[in-house]
């Protein structure tokens, strides 16, 4: 049974968040603190957004032969995306037909799906093939079970799926992102790492790091602090799902400009990195020699996970140095990822003080405004799932 006193806490929240968007940019503050730490606006975005919105699983490339598979989470949902014999990519429920066990963790390769708990089986188009001595129930049909298939969806190389069945495409929420990067290629990166972690902070504080470089100097002073300069960051406006801004100089890693082989850029872009940052939790770095990225997944309001990869522009692939280059660019992140680990898990500890109150956004954390007004306008379109 719903809380009433809780429910009146998080309309308020609501209603707080939504009356900070409305302000102008120029007088912009940041997100309420509640906003970070109630389970209840958690909720909420879980009805909201994550049961709603396009999600990233990971890059298509890492599904390379028949049976690959990689598993992800929506909102309390379980599916599992794999490319099947057909060489297709569909997305799948990843749970049991039988006793509703989870089917498959991580990432991998399997001839069939089998639940490891009682062995029903399943085919890579998810019907089930197998389901030990289930042929002594008269009533059982095993052609009739066939695991509930999921929208997948691909763009620049990027799997995205959605529990949406009038969500509209991919392609379309995101075709003014596409005329911006286009000249970089992105579809033709190879992922070259993927791992996966879990950071004490609430998924939004995570991904509000990411949004802006106005950290850099100080939070990154021991690795790429002193070859950020403020005045080279444009942050223009964002769209309704997403945010991006600039980043044009000279790379500290030869891998951070354009290779001489790469015909694509021009002028200016050839040394130029665009930061992405796809709602809700789509975080990619792109550069014209490389990418990282982060895909997040809250774990209650004070964990979240994160898929972290990266990769080369295929000049980079070709050049007989791709391996040095990419290992220095991964001790690289390895660093840089301590130090935001290191500085979001404070500002997670800071928002639950009782003397913690929002601050003025400076003029680079425009993202970060345009990310505050997209949470806003969905969890008040539906605010406490009266859709």
């Amino acid at each position: 049974m719903t809380n009433p006193s809780r429910t009146i806490a998080v309309e308020a929240l609501v209603d707080e968040l939504q009356a900070g968007c409305e302000r102008s940019f120029s007088d912009a503050h940041a997100m309420p603190p509640g906003v970070y730490t109630s389970p209840e606006f958690l909720s909420l975005e879980e009805r909201t957004i994550f049961e709603r919105e396009w999600q990233c699983v990971g890059r298509a490339s890492a599904l390379k032969a028949p049976g690959d598979y990689l598993t992800a989470r929506i909102g309390a949902q379980p599916i599992v995306v794999l490319r099947d014999e057909e060489m297709q990519i569909k997305a799948m429920s990843n749970v049991c037909l039988h006793r509703m066990s989870v089917l498959l963790e991580g990432r991998g390769n399997v001839r069939r799906i089998v639940c490891p708990y009682h062995a029903w089986n399943y085919s890579l188009d998810g019907a089930l093939q197998g389901a030990p001595l289930m042929d002594r129930q008269q009533g059982f049909c095993k052609e009739s079970w066939r695991l509930p298939t999921v929208r997948c969806e691909a763009w620049q190389g990027w799997l995205y799926v959605t529990l949406d069945e009038n969500a509209p495409p991919v392609h379309r929420q995101l075709s003014s992102l596409s005329e911006l990067i286009g000249a970089y290629g992105m579809s033709d990166y190879v992922e070259t790492f993927h791992e996966e972690h879990v950071w004490e902070t609430n998924w939004k504080i995570l991904a509000e790091n990411f949004m802006e470089s106005y950290h850099l100097p100080m939070l990154h002073r021991a690795t790429v602090g002193p070859h950020s300069r403020l005045e080279e960051m444009e942050c223009p406006p964002g769209y309704p799902a997403f945010n991006y801004h600039w980043i044009t100089k000279e790379a500290s890693l030869p891998i951070g400009n354009a290779h001489p082989d790469n015909t694509r850029l021009t002028g200016h872009w050839r040394k130029t990195t665009a930061l992405l940052a796809i709602y809700p939790t789509h975080l990619v770095t792109l550069t014209p020699g490389y990418f990282w990225y982060l895909v997040l997944q809250p774990q209650g309001v004070e964990r979240v996970h994160i898929r972290f990869g990266g990769g080369l522009a295929p000049e980079f692939i070709a050049d007989p140095e791709a391996n040095a280059h990419m290992s220095r660019l991964k001790k690289l992140l390895d660093e840089v990822n301590a130090e935001d680990k290191r500085g979001v898990e404070a500002v997670f500890r800071g928002v639950h003080a009782p003397m913690a109150k929002p601050g003025h956004l400076s003029p680079l954390e425009r993202p970060n405004y345009d990310f505050a007004r997209y949470i806003a306008s969905k969890v008040a379109a539906t605010k406490l799932g009266t859709h």
